[in-house]
């Protein structure tokens, strides 16, 4: 037995509920649709991450894989490889990443924390996982340094020590390298943080060590003491070798470069300040910024190149971050749209001790990734494929949509690869790793790839010259005047919707010509409509003896009523300075894409500004985009460019409101602003508006004009609580939803008419009926006409969601309009015939019977319910949330059947089966942390969903268990058996006297054995969850069991012809030894036949073979 609360249920605040889930009214229509969708459905996880990474911090690349790792301030981390291969890590701390180290050609990464962690990735899966991790305690790592197929790990800390970590075991050595032993014994001070740590490209043994304090020193990992030291006045930033390990270069903090012979230990052998400027005198350049990185990279057959970041002068005030290119005499200063974090030279080869031929650089901006070509003369840059420009201005709102039709993507492709700049490299992506996954759904592209594929600026529309006062008053809004608040698009028709926060609506259309409009159509409207406060129902209007000025029909809208409001570039006691649009007088070129029909502006009224617009709907078939605020709705008809409807929240229901609310009347006389007429103010007596509920139909069409307009003024209010819990707010009932439907119009209809469905933020769901003229010529002249029909249906909250069922429970979509060319010159007769609109496919109105009804699918941010039509009977009712609240709820098509999705504000996830309302799944996923989620959260078909989880980054999740068992196959493979390049030939004569590369047997040096065991307080092991095999085991399939093998056979024969070069060496040496004692023996012998007193001995020579 239900109980009602009339108080309650008059305030709109509360409707009581009974105790179970879900109610069911009406037992004579129980179990009508036979619902297959269960919830084993359903399964939830994420499927990939788009976008820049938000506030990157540091990056790494692998030269045989091919492959970019980019760390952020948050812990993330994100993997690329060839466009399509992606993949999104995080660690668990959320510490900043401050270093990362490939193992080349080896599948695994090293990451350094802010939180002096160290991790071991295995990249030989497609979901990354972390093998081993060590937790330093009592030293704060600063560097790490991990040499070219070594499994020894150099870490710097800000001690100034340096420990070893084999990455194997992820164990500390016992070897370490105190700061104290390696500056001079005669110096006190405390060189400071190890910065900087690399070996001698031809000496493994060989260790440079840079404090930041500028003192470097050359090591000797053998003998365990350092055999040079270089000392310099500046801070060192970073270090950075020549390939043949005689010279180094650093980088200091007065804008300086250095380069050092490693056997000079006194001064450098060059000091080269790039941006300084040189004095007459010979004295010493004039000091400039750091310079933080530098790299030095060698060409077998032309100049080296020096390419640093940083660097300039202090007297360049406000020029861009740059990146310098040295090469021979040219100096090349690239400027960074954002402050450079991280660069890295791409070479040829991934040996430190060859030519290193490089062929570009990747630049890690703040904001954007950059890739630079070094082969081609004035360094063009490379054209990104990634989608990480999503965040070129800030992201206001979002909406996803699934199963587009199939020429759409191709026709925004195809104008949008115009936009493209000119001038990128010629050359192909050099990120180029990893490959695409081999899944066998049909959307695995569409799930996994992300492409930008269009950009339309919506501000070119408006004139964007204000005077001074107006840009001042700009800093009052949160929001930029031209920001994006609801979008509404119809990809059938490509019919573009699009209102902004400075209460504006744009209608754009699709073309593939380019047009010049001459003058861009405006159609403005005024909504207000005003109520006594509730606590003083005579009202504080003082007043009203007079109704406002009322123009004639077909009047021009610039031209009636005394043009009172004056333009923002004054003062005014109305509206003062406040930021305003005003669109644009002069011609608009429109290249081919979406081209502007019409702007709709909403303007002040009586000094006040017009209210954001709350909600919005677009339909192409009935050529109509009606949005609503908290004043009220309109009614748009982009056809005939007027204005068919306009009415306050109030008057949609009549006689029949439920709440006690008393309208003003009559109004004070007040002048219409910026000299508009009064379109629909609420007066009972104007002629030009829609009569109210109860006064029949009435059309409303009027002519716009297009001659000199005044710039409209607004400002920004914040958005309404999503949530109404006070009687007061009952007067700013706003509109929070649309829906546009082929339905039973009123209780009781037996046939079909086109319907407009309306949510308000009190819950209510209101209709309203729409006559359309036939199609083609009379279209174009005959007025739409539009009567509210009265309440349908009544919720718990705000209604966000509403949908139109058949009998059969599949969803009834809305009218749609195919896509023709706005621009086409033929006759009238073959243009109609191309407009000629789609039908709708519904059951006919002549067949409708009692057992062909529809069911109205109703959401709030409380509850759902669902409603037989046309007997609008509540047949199921679910209460969704007490505690929280619905952000988004869409009705989405799944592979098994229909359900509504809904996100809620406590980080819940749920589905429900339609139209019963089943519960099928509730997965608390992510609690609402800021209102970017909220703003940007959205469901489609399919079971997908996303939302903006950074500024700068779109997560997107999957809801269907198919989706979630096929993602693997999906995903992409990170990690492709590659053979590394064969070392670099040291040559007949540096073999013969010994002037190659030397190497060094770090297991025997850093081993347990020789250095012992290191102190168990220094760092904590934590197994990953790959576990302690994790890195030669992980890989699966067919592919990881051959790169386990090739990888131990290339292990194998490495070590099979290091044991043949020793065993030829050994039998050479074992040769000369005995020619040489051959030698001595003959001479003894023959000294001894002559008689001559001399000492003779023999010696023998066993030459072992293994």
């Amino acid at each position: 037995m239900k109980k009602f609360n009339i108080r309650k249920v008059l305030d709109g605040l509360k409707e009581a509920s009974s105790s179970a889930p879900s109610v069911q009214v009406g037992p004579q229509e129980n179990h009508l649709i036979q619902e297959s969708i269960q919830s084993e459905h359903f399964q939830l996880c994420k499927t990939v991450r788009h976008g820049f990474p938000y506030q990157p911090s540091s990056m790494a690349f692998d030269p045989v894989q091919k492959i970019l790792a980019i760390g952020t301030q948050s812990g993330a981390l994100r993997l690329f490889g060839r466009p399509g291969v992606e993949c999104y890590c995080q660690h668990e701390s959320g510490a900043a990443v401050i270093q990362l180290q490939f193992l080349i050609n080896e599948g695994a990464l090293v990451s350094a924390l802010a939180d002096d962690s160290v991790h071991l990735w295995n990249l030989r899966q497609k979901r990354p996982a972390i093998l081993h991790s060590l937790k330093f305690s009592k030293e704060r790592i600063t560097y790490c340094h991990l040499p070219f197929q070594s499994k020894w790990l150099y870490i710097g800390t800000e001690r100034g020590n340096i420990h070893i970590v084999n990455v194997e075991s992820f164990t500390l050595s016992g070897y370490v390298i105190m700061w104290n032993k390696a500056i001079e014994l005669s110096s006190k001070a405390h060189p400071g943080p190890v910065v900087h740590i690399s070996d001698n490209p031809m000496d493994e043994g060989k260790l440079v060590i840079g404090f930041e304090s500028g003192i470097v020193v050359m090591w000797d990992l053998k003998s365990k003491k350092a055999d040079y030291r270089y000392t310099y006045d500046e801070a060192i930033h970073s270090v950075a070798w020549h390939h043949e390990g005689k010279q180094f270069i650093c980088s200091h903090s007065d804008g300086t470069l250095t380069i050092w012979n490693i056997r000079g230990q006194g001064k450098p052998i060059q000091t080269i300040t790039p941006h300084g400027k040189q004095p007459k005198d010979g004295k010493k350049p004039e000091p400039c910024k750091p310079i933080l990185k530098v790299e030095y990279k060698t060409t077998r057959n032309g100049e080296p190149f020096m390419i640093l970041s940083g660097g300039l002068s202090y007297d360049t005030v406000g020029r861009r971050p740059c990146l310098t290119v040295m090469h021979g005499k040219s100096t090349a200063v690239l400027e960074m749209d954002y402050p450079i974090v991280d660069f890295l030279t791409l070479c040829e080869t991934p040996y430190p001790n060859d030519f290193q031929e490089p062929y570009a650089v990747v630049v890690l901006l703040e904001k954007d990734l950059v890739v630079i070509d070094l082969a081609q003369n004035g360094y063009p840059i490379f054209e990104n494929p990634y989608p990480l420009t999503i965040h070129e201005s800030p992201v206001t709102c979002c909406e996803y949509f699934a199963d587009c039709p199939v020429d759409l993507i191709p026709a925004l492709y195809s104008v949008g690869s115009r936009q493209k700049r000119q001038g990128y490299s010629k050359k192909e992506w050099p990120i180029s790793g990893g490959n695409w996954g081999q899944g066998t759904q049909n959307d695995t592209d569409f799930i996994i790839m992300l492409q930008v594929l269009y950009k339309l600026k919506t501000a070119k529309v408006f004139d964007r010259n204000r005077s001074k006062e107006d840009k001042g008053s700009t800093d009052m809004s949160d929001e930029d005047p031209f920001a994006i608040q609801i979008m509404a698009w119809c990809p059938e028709s490509r019919m573009l919707c699009v209102a902004g926060v400075s209460a504006n609506v744009i209608i754009y259309r699709f073309s593939k010509l380019e047009v010049t409009t001459e003058v861009v159509q405006l159609l403005e409207v005024r909504m207000q409509y005003e109520l006594n406060d509730i606590e003083s129902p005579d009202g504080g209007g003082g007043g009203g003896d007079t109704t406002p000025a009322i123009p004639t029909p077909g009047a021009s809208p610039q031209t009636s009523g005394p043009p009172s409001h004056p333009s923002t570039g004054s003062n005014n006691s109305d509206g003062g300075n406040m930021p305003c649009l005003k669109v644009r007088s002069t011609p608009l070129k429109q290249s081919p894409g979406y081209q502007v029909d019409l702007v709709v502006q909403l303007v002040w009224v009586s000094g006040e500004p017009p209210q954001q617009i709350t909600s919005m709907v677009l339909n192409s078939s009935y050529g109509l985009v009606v949005f609503g605020n908290s004043n009220g709705l309109a009614v748009v008809d982009y056809i005939q460019k007027t204005v068919v409807l306009n009415l306050g929240t109030v008057e949609l229901y009549g006689s029949n409101d439920p709440y006690q609310r008393q309208p003003r009347s009559p109004r004070k006389t007040r002048q219409p602003s910026g000299g508009l007429c009064d379109i629909n103010e609420g007066s009972a007596t104007s002629e030009d508006r829609c009569k109210s509920p109860t006064s029949g139909n009435m059309s409303f069409n009027r002519t716009v004009g297009q001659k000199k307009r005044e710039e409209i003024v607004v400002i920004f209010i914040r958005s309404r609580s999503s949530s109404v819990t006070s009687i007061d707010k009952e007067a700013r009932e706003a509109i929070s939803s649309f829906h546009f439907c082929e339905t039973f119009a009123r209780k009781g209809d037996s046939t079909l008419t086109h319907c407009l469905h309306v949510g308000t933020t009190l819950g209510t769901v209101l209709a309203l009926s729409l006559t359309l003229p036939p199609a083609g010529e009379q279209r174009q002249l005959q007025p739409v006409i539009i009567s509210p029909t009265g309440m349908l249906v009544r919720l718990k909250g705000s209604i966000s969601r509403m949908a139109v069922l058949d009998s059969t429970g599949s969803l009834l979509p809305p009218a749609y309009e195919p896509w023709y060319e706005p621009n086409i010159t033929t006759d009238g007769e073959e243009r109609e015939k191309v407009r000629k609109r789609r039908p709708v496919s519904v059951s006919p109105s002549t067949s409708q019977d009692l057992n062909e009804n529809q069911y109205a699918v109703v959401c709030s941010e409380k509850q759902a319910k669902v409603i037989a039509l046309p007997s609008q009977t509540c047949i199921y009712k679910h209460s969704i949330t007490e505690t929280s609240f619905i952000l988004r709820a869409d009705v989405v098509q799944m592979s098994q059947g229909l359900c509504m999705a809904c996100f809620c504000a406590n980080g819940h996830i749920m589905t429900l089966s339609l139209p019963g309302l089943r519960p099928l799944m509730d997965v608390n996923y992510l609690p609402l942390t800021d209102m970017r989620i909220a703003r940007t959260f959205c469901f489609t078909n399919l079971g997908q969903a996303m939302y903006l989880c950074s500024p700068t980054e779109i997560q997107r999740i999957t809801y269907s268990q198919d989706t979630c068992e096929n993602l693997q196959e999906m995903l992409g493979e990170l990690f492709t058996p590659v053979e590394t390049p064969e070392a670099p030939n040291r040559g007949f004569f540096k073999g013969l006297f010994g002037g190659g590369a030397q190497s060094l047997d770090r297991e025997e040096l850093f081993g347990e054995l020789s250095s012992g065991k290191a102190s168990r307080s220094l760092a904590q092991h934590i197994p990953g969850p790959g576990g302690l095999e994790g890195m030669k085991g992980a890989a699966s399939g067919v592919v990881g069991d051959l790169a386990r093998a090739r990888i131990a056979l290339d292990e194998r024969g490495q070590k099979l012809g290091e044991l043949e070069d020793r065993t030829a060496g050994m039998m050479a040496s074992a040769d000369s030894f005995s020619k040489h004692a051959h030698e001595v023996t003959e001479t003894c012998f023959e000294g001894s036949k002559s008689g001559e007193r001399s000492s003779c001995f023999t010696l023998h020579v066993k030459a072992r073979t293994p």
